[in-house]
């Protein structure tokens, strides 16, 4: 274990090696070899200090409480502070069980979980009331409180809910029989009850106490319900402990599965933030240390995507290829990519410049750009049988629609329904006039409504202004929403559920939205303009004249006579009323 303190003598980062000496030195290199987060780390190293232990394990469980201790400002961190809740089996006589998210040490109460759904928590305890009629009062209930009748039975044990202990309706020793048998399912040990209802069942139909018996198989089929539901793999005899990790940057999350016979007993969604950049394999073993700590001593067997960098005696890391362990990792991994979604969506609230910023790198990462995409840009063409074409040029900065920045183009240059050509001549009149006015300002991120052709004729205008290799240009077609890059024969899929993907459908179908409105407008300008210019002795001041104070050729169309005289003089009035109703 080695500590590194800062000039004023506080802990900044705490690590452990094998070889220790190679550990340390990988941080005393030439600088440029170190990501700015480590130079920071190293210059601010003023001490170090080290300690030894007998194995690997020792090291994790040190290093985990040291953190915990310290609080180094350079380590990896859990960002989670969530309760989880518990199920608590309270000690004493006549205990209950109920939900917490609070553990109260030193009362004889038993805890497990914890729980990430407190659904699955609350379905738990509702089984065990309907199939135990559990007590859920607070009484202090004694022998000697029952012999002299210190209490009255409640609404629950009118109901059938209760047995109420509290009048000596059911002995200590049956109501402990029951609590055993909750904390065998509580423990993964379900299996083990059922198979000892299936005894009792069977003796008691030897004894011909069908009535018992009866009692027996009711309470069976309830359990086989309940573990039915409970069980996730095939192999019911299956123990172990699985542990997943999705990473995003400097973060990560993880998300464990603790397996006895089968069945879930256990699962906890942790998030880990680094301040520096830490290897996967160290993330993943700070999150078995945390683990460890929390629960105790691992399975024998661990079911892990990829190694960790400690060994632990007795424990076995095991990477499934095929069957019901691979099975379980990929259950475990769709939890961890659930809690990391649920995340990102959470802060897109609670820090919404934390979640653009997360977007924005998700997005960088998935196009293998340099920058992040702080400024994206996208163009799509509208027309419609060559008439009225338009293109839209809408802004995101930030990953934030940037709607002073929105332009509109009537394309100029080309003639038909040519999109290929179209896009050319508005990317080159966008770049063309940003190089003049705002050479700093180009995006670091240009979109293409379409498919290859568009593609490649949007970069052929970007190559002739000579800023290729200032900006990333990409296409996102609308079938099955691949990003088509030119030069790169296979389209890249990002993954549908990611934010990055996310942001790429928003730009593209905000400057659609854009384009339509703006191709509707000039459509109807032109209908309007066709149905009055066409009217001899109307011109562009008649026309505006009459539409704004009627509204629409329609109303105009239903104006009488006079009103119309009053504002164009009474033969241009008939014209006008007779075409328009001829019409």
């Amino acid at each position: 274990m080695y500590r590194y303190y800062d000039a004023e003598g506080k802990v900044i980062y705490v690590g452990k090696a094998k070889d220790l000496h190679k550990r340390v030195a990988q941080y005393f290199v030439p600088p440029e070899r170190l990501n700015t987060k480590t130079r920071i780390l190293v210059s601010k190293i003023a001490d170090a200090q080290f300690s030894v232990v007998d194995s690997e394990a020792d090291a994790l469980l040190l290093e985990n409480n040291l953190i915990k201790q310290y609080k180094p400002k350079y380590n990896i961190l859990l960002k989670d502070s969530k309760t989880y809740p518990w199920i608590c089996v309270t000690g004493g006589d006549f205990p209950r069980v109920f939900i917490t998210r609070r553990i109260e040490k030193g009362k004889g109460n038993r805890y497990f979980g914890p729980y990430s759904s407190v659904m699955h928590a609350r379905n738990l305890v509702d089984f065990f009331d309907e199939m135990y009629a559990l007590r859920t009062c607070t009484l202090k209930i004694t022998s000697d409180a029952i012999l002299r009748g210190k209490f009255r039975p409640c609404l629950k044990f009118h109901i059938g809910k209760c047995k109420a202990p509290c009048i000596g309706k059911i002995s200590a020793q049956q109501y402990d029989a029951d609590i055993d048998e909750i904390i065998r399912i509580l423990s993964g040990r379900g299996g083990e009850v059922i198979r000892h209802y299936k005894a009792l069942m069977a003796e008691a139909a030897e004894r011909l106490e069908f009535e018992q018996a009866q009692l027996y198989k009711d309470k069976l089929r309830s359990l086989e319900k309940h573990y039915a539901k409970s069980i996730i793999t095939s192999a019911a005899d299956t123990d172990a402990d699985v542990f997943s990790m999705v990473f995003d940057g400097g973060e990560a999350f993880g998300n464990f599965l603790r397996i006895r016979g089968g069945a879930i007993v256990q699962s906890l969604n942790l998030g880990f933030r680094s301040q520096i950049e830490e290897e996967q394999a160290t993330l993943l073993s700070t999150f078995i240390g945390e683990i460890e700590d929390k629960f105790g001593e691992l399975s024998r067997e661990v079911i892990v995507p990829f190694l960790p960098d400690v060994e632990i005696e007795g424990v076995t890391f095991r990477i499934p290829q095929r069957g019901d362990k691979l099975a379980l990792l990929e259950l475990s991994a769709k939890n961890a990519k659930e809690f990391h979604f649920n995340s990102l969506k959470q802060r897109e609230h609670t820090d919404p410049d934390a979640f653009r910023n997360s977007v924005m790198e998700e997005l960088r990462k998935a196009l293998d750009m340099k920058e992040l995409p702080r400024h994206m840009e996208c163009f799509d063409n509208s027309n419609i049988q060559g008439t009225n074409p338009v293109a839209s040029c809408v802004v995101f900065r930030d990953a934030e629609p940037s709607k002073k920045d929105y332009r509109r183009f009537k394309i100029k240059t080309v003639v038909g329904a040519n999109d290929f050509a179209s896009m050319k001549e508005v990317v080159n009149r966008r770049y063309s006039r940003m190089l003049a006015e705002a050479p700093d300002d180009l995006p670091q991120l240009i979109v293409i409504d379409g498919g290859k052709g568009q593609l490649e004729f949007a970069h052929q205008a970007l190559a002739e202004l000579g800023i290729l290799d200032r900006v990333t240009v990409v296409g996102l077609a609308k079938r099955l929403e691949e990003v088509i890059r030119v030069g790169d024969p296979y389209p890249l899929f990002i993954d549908r559920n990611s934010q990055a993907l996310k942001v790429l459908q928003r730009i593209r179908d905000e400057a659609h939205r854009f384009g339509i409105t703006f191709h509707r407008n000039l459509r109807s300008k032109a209908a309007i303009q066709s149905a009055l210019r066409e009217i001899k002795g109307v011109g562009e001041k008649t026309e505006e004249r009459l539409l704004l104070h009627y509204g629409s050729v329609a109303r105009i169309a239903a104006a009488p006579l006079e009103e119309l005289s009053a504002l164009v003089g009474a033969d241009l009035a008939i014209r006008i009323h007779d075409y328009l109703n001829k019409e």
